[in-house]
């Protein structure tokens, strides 16, 4: 299901790109909604959207509209449960979230696009690392400020006392200052999180997936330290940290983009060198 939207990167030297709505649904019935621009050609790159976050994330556009400027098509998309996609918003759900990512890919196959390369940032970098050591089929893949150490950060969002008011209640309430509940986390979605496990995950990853890192020195959220496992645990990986970068690359989103156009663009070389 497609409908044009609109044009971007006019002026530009490459073809203009035409924006689609296209709305996959996964394996629950549920309906996904993205962003398609394709450039004249069957290579796509998905883009994966973070931690209750959206297609229409600023990082997300920023990606989308660096890769096709240089002529490489892009799907962005919300994951069940957010943005304009339909489900239930869950904590955790990293693994409905890889089973919600081969839905659009599958989609794509089957409409005979090529998913050339998978992008994540914050969780949906984690994402793209999960569905990397389970599917296999998207030899190029590259994780922004994934966490890696999943048992950490949680303590920020949910209190010290989170695992005691879980296993008395049932579940957590997480409210907004003025008191409004943002999200419910249950404990089947905590545990679901407690329970994925990114060193193995990165074990399981194919030396045949080139696979690229990128992270801010000054990541407020996850520390750069993780990026630094992620590299240790990789077959064929490359690690970029771009000294000074936030969470969400506030002040440096060209290096961003331009590191990740880069190592994508250079992939249709045969580059396969990892570091």
């Amino acid at each position: 299901m497609a409908e044009p939207l609109s044009s971007s990167s006019q002026g530009s030297s490459v073809p203009s790109a035409q924006e689609e709505r296209v709305v996959v649904t996964n394996k629950h019935g549920e309906k996904l909604v993205g962003l398609l621009q394709h450039m004249g050609s069957n290579k796509i790159v998905v883009i994966c959207h973070g931690f209750t976050a959206s297609k229409n994330d600023s990082i997300i556009v920023d990606l989308a509209n660096a890769l096709t400027k240089n002529g490489v098509g892009i799907f962005r998309f919300d994951f069940s449960g957010n943005g304009e996609s339909e489900g239930e918003f869950q904590y955790g759900n990293y693994r409905k979230e890889a089973d919600d990512l081969h839905s659009v890919i599958s989609h794509l196959n089957q409409e005979k696009y090529d998913v050339k390369a998978i992008v994540g940032h914050s969780k949906g970098g984690d994402v793209v690392v999960l569905y990397a050591s389970i599917y296999d089929d998207v030899r190029t893949v590259v994780n922004l400020s994934g966490r890696f150490h999943l048992e950490k950060g949680i303590e920020e969002r949910l209190g010290k006392e989170f695992m005691n008011i879980i296993d008395k209640e049932g579940y957590i309430d997480v409210k907004t200052n003025s008191g409004k509940v943002l999200y419910k986390v249950t404990k089947e979605s905590l545990m679901e999180r407690l329970t994925t496990d990114m060193h193995k995950a990165c074990l399981s990853i194919s030396k045949e997936c080139r696979f690229f890192t990128v992270h801010g020195s000054a990541d407020e959220i996850i520390p750069v330290e993780d990026a630094y496992e992620f590299a240790k645990h990789i077959p064929n990986h490359k690690l970029h940290v771009i000294e000074g970068a936030n969470h969400c690359y506030t002040a440096h989103r060209k290096e961003l983009s331009d590191a990740v156009v880069d190592f994508i663009t250079s992939s249709e070389d045969g580059d396969n060198s990892s570091a």
